[in-house]
């Protein structure tokens, strides 16, 4: 019989140090199946925030830089102006991009800068401790919002694909989710088309993930899964949001 299963080349032989039931995992493999299919492995460059995934350059086998909390926007516009043959992309959670780093990614995108972003949204701060972050739920409990997010205090969680898709800029936004295998075919897809666009130099490119936290949510993964289903996919829904086609040429 022969051989129906293989590890991606741009994935590294590293023990993931992920929490059981993190999907971060899942989304890694499928960057890396991208990047591999892509052909595109000797030129990519990812860069990692402060987060879960700030050990991120353990699993690959491209380069990788290491950016200040928030920041990994700028460091993807330097790299790649720079060295333009690259394939730039940041990996980055919800604390990292949409709290401490939210005006580095709207004026990145907002300026077209031509790398990747996989925003992985799991509605929580993870590796600080699982704080309430701009993505938390209404009423989801945190270690800062004990009793459940109040939103007559604290606002409504922030859609950022959909904030960014309201830019003029022409780009590729899309949110898809790595919690049933139905979504991460999807998932792939996009990140394909995402890294397509960027090889073709024609624009700013943003997948975000749903994703899943056990441990913070302080649920088994499989009730993880069911309650990013049931409770997330509702109010971040997915699909393609944004593509440089349906964009007016005038912008």
């Amino acid at each position: 019989m022969g051989k129906t299963f293989a590890k991606p080349e741009a994935l590294s032989d590293a023990n993931t140090h992920y929490c059981p039931g993190c999907t971060h995992g899942v989304i890694h493999r499928l960057v890396a199946e991208v990047i591999d299919e892509l052909g595109i492995r000797g030129r990519t460059v990812g860069i990692a925030p402060v987060g879960c995934a700030v050990l991120a350059y353990n699993y690959f086998t491209f380069d990788f830089q290491e950016a200040a909390h928030g920041r990994a926007p700028a460091m993807a516009t330097g790299i790649k102006r720079v060295r333009p043959d690259l394939m730039v992309f940041t990996y980055q959670g919800d604390g990292d991009l949409a709290s401490i780093g939210m005006g580095e990614i709207i004026h990145a995108a907002n300026r077209g800068e031509k790398f990747t972003t996989v925003f992985v949204n799991n509605a929580v701060y993870g590796m600080t401790g699982g704080q309430m972050a701009p993505t938390t739920m209404p009423d989801q409990r945190t270690t800062t919002s004990p009793f459940g997010r109040n939103v007559e205090e604290v606002g409504m969680p922030i859609r950022v694909a959909e904030l960014l898709a309201a830019l003029q800029t022409p780009a590729y936004i899309a949110r898809q989710a790595v919690i049933h295998p139905k979504f991460i075919k999807k998932a792939k897809r996009c990140l394909k088309a995402a890294f397509t666009y960027q090889l073709e130099n024609r624009c700013f490119s943003f997948v975000e993930m749903i994703s899943t936290c056990p441990t913070n949510w302080g649920m088994t993964p499989l009730q993880a899964l069911k309650w990013a289903e049931e409770t997330m996919l509702p109010y971040y829904p997915i699909g393609e949001l944004k593509t440089p086609e349906a964009t007016p040429a005038s912008n």
